[in-house]
């Protein structure tokens, strides 16, 4: 389970999306975001299913990777769904205890697993096709203009870079520690929801401890190199927008506008 959370992972590439000025991409995908909590009915969302695949075919990311992305959330999605079909007021189809099935609540419960699905999709095609370190510049430069009231932008997005890069160590980090533990003959399956939780104990106590002292490390290592900030700092990638990311905000923007318009005009 723990080798399929590709969360903070980068697969490098020479696909459009990949060639895309990280900033370019945050804004797109903020624009297409906005698209999919606009989507109303069959026209919004089928308009949005084929606007993210699209964008997954232009990635040349392997659809095994989205679905390794949706793996974790499988759980979260069927329960959303499951309670939308039960609570939507309307139609009753069917009705057991005090459960009532209602043909708007299926409507509702699809429509929200999808967009719950589409937007995993979409923020895990940011972070497959952007590597940190340009996302880091890339937050950084947007939120530029914050620094005339005194927000810490560069530690702020500093600190968004060391999560996301130590994402799938961390993970890495757990599946070894787990597979020692059992080993040693550590049963995590087994037994109800108390005694699972009390059998995570060996795992976190020893996986807290390793990340402090990568944490420590860490900060050792950049006092070493004299870090003191983003202050007079060069970049040695300096970020520029071309044509081709005008282009897509451009039809991201229309994307956006058209969803908006079926599903107001088409619902």
């Amino acid at each position: 389970m723990l080798k399929d959370i590709t969360l903070g992972q980068y697969f490098p590439g020479s696909s459009p999306v990949h060639r895309l000025d990280p900033r370019a991409k945050i804004l797109i995908l903020i624009v297409l975001i906005v698209a999919l909590f606009s989507a109303k009915g069959v026209p919004g969302n089928a308009a949005c299913l084929l606007g993210v695949c699209g964008c997954v075919a232009l990635s040349r990311i392997k659809p095994k990777l989205i679905l390794k992305a949706l793996k974790p959330v499988i759980f979260l999605v069927a329960f959303t769904a499951v309670l939308n079909a039960l609570y939507t007021p309307g139609e009753v189809l069917c009705s057991f205890w005090i459960f009532n099935i209602t043909k708007e609540g299926i409507y509702q419960g699809v429509y929200m697993t999808l967009r719950i699905i589409l937007l995993i999709t979409l923020t895990s095609l940011l972070t497959y096709t952007t590597s940190p370190i340009a996302l880091t510049d890339a937050i950084e430069r947007l939120l530029g203009p914050l620094k005339k009231i005194k927000v810490p932008v560069h530690e702020f997005a500093m600190m968004m870079t060391i999560a996301l890069r130590f994402i799938p160590t961390l993970i890495e980090e757990t599946d070894k520690i787990m597979s020692a533990q059992k080993s040693r003959g550590a049963d995590f399956d087994s037994g109800n929801l108390i005694r699972r939780a009390k059998a995570l104990i060996p795992i976190l106590v020893p996986l807290f401890i390793s990340a402090f002292r990568r944490a420590d490390e860490l900060a050792v290592a950049m006092e070493c190199r004299l870090y003191r900030g983003g202050e007079g700092r060069t970049r040695l990638h300096v970020l520029h927008y071309g044509r081709l990311d005008a282009f897509a905000g451009l039809v991201a923007s229309a994307f956006c506008a058209g969803v908006i318009v079926l599903s107001r005009f088409f619902v």
